[in-house]
């Protein structure tokens, strides 16, 4: 019999490990189903089967094999994976019926994101937060990782915490990244940001950081993605909105819990700072000097 793998380390399971469980014939048969996860992701056992023009019980046997408890958790790691694959073009034509009203499909897109939102309300763990933010104060260097649209939330979790007074580095291009990483260690925090099936440099840039020995922070939106894999703590928040996507409104709230968490950690610290910045926010030059 073969050993079935733990049910909460099933998403951290590499596929091709999976795959190497099982006979060939077997490899070929389910393999489809891998490539296309939104194809086959809602089918029942039977249904799946009729798909591959097998028998149910083959099925059942080879979802065995690769380590999957039930029918069920196979199902839940299809989703996973139907979330790491997922492009502008599946976004778009997962919307509503093409006979739907211009106003519906906003409505339908600020939805999506209010539900994003609220998912990350209820499954945020706010002692989570509490222990991270000590790790940043015991941090010589923070350096942030994110390429692409992920620029953006990169871009102002850089900004931020420069403003509270920390030794923040932000890296959004491949040949930045190679090199600071390079002269990355233990005692430097790296934080990650990079959805889907993640962006490269950014991924490459997680690994070589937590080589170097660095304390690892991921922020995907799927636990089988590699940023969730490698990271030492990941947060998992979703992007998923129509028409094409990707929505960052529940991401940017989740930088804003961190953000919380870090100013409130050390309280005191953050309002002498705050102190010194109030001069130049009331009356620098940056700000037009009438309303």
């Amino acid at each position: 019999m073969r050993k079935q793998l733990p049910r909460q380390n099933l998403v951290l399971s590499e596929l091709n490990t999976m795959l190497s469980r099982i006979y060939r014939a077997r490899r070929d048969m389910i393999r489809p189903v891998f490539e296309h996860p939104r194809e086959y992701i809602l089918l029942n056992i039977r249904e799946l089967a009729a798909r591959l023009e097998v028998d149910p019980a083959t099925v059942s046997r080879t979802i065995l094999a690769m380590g999957f408890p039930s029918y069920r958790d196979f199902q839940r790691y299809l989703h996973q994976l139907s979330i790491a694959h997922t492009t502008a073009l599946d976004q778009m034509r997962s919307t509503k019926k093409q006979n739907t009203s211009f106003a519906s499909r906003i409505q339908e897109t600020l939805e999506a994101a209010t539900k994003n939102l609220e998912g990350l309300v209820n499954s945020l763990d706010s002692s989570k937060l509490q222990d991270l933010a000590a790790r940043f104060y015991k941090a010589k260097r923070i350096i942030i990782l994110g390429g692409d649209l992920a620029q953006s939330l990169a871009s102002f979790l850089h900004y931020q915490l420069n403003l509270l007074g920390f030794h923040a580095i932000s890296a959004t291009d491949a040949g930045h990244i190679i090199h600071l990483m390079r002269g990355t260690t233990k005692d430097d925090l790296v934080v990650a940001i990079s959805f889907r099936r993640g962006l490269r440099q950014t991924v490459e840039g997680l690994i070589e950081a937590k080589a170097n020995g660095c304390y690892t922070v991921g922020i995907t939106d799927t636990s089988i993605s590699r940023i969730a894999r490698v990271s030492d703590e990941s947060l998992i928040v979703s992007i998923d909105a129509p028409p094409f996507g990707p929505s960052y409104v529940a991401a940017m709230a989740l930088l804003d819990a961190i953000l919380s968490a870090i100013a409130n950690h050390r309280r005191l610290r953050t309002v002498a700072i705050l102190k010194e910045a109030e001069k130049e926010q009331r009356t620098g030059y940056r700000w037009y000097p009438e309303l």
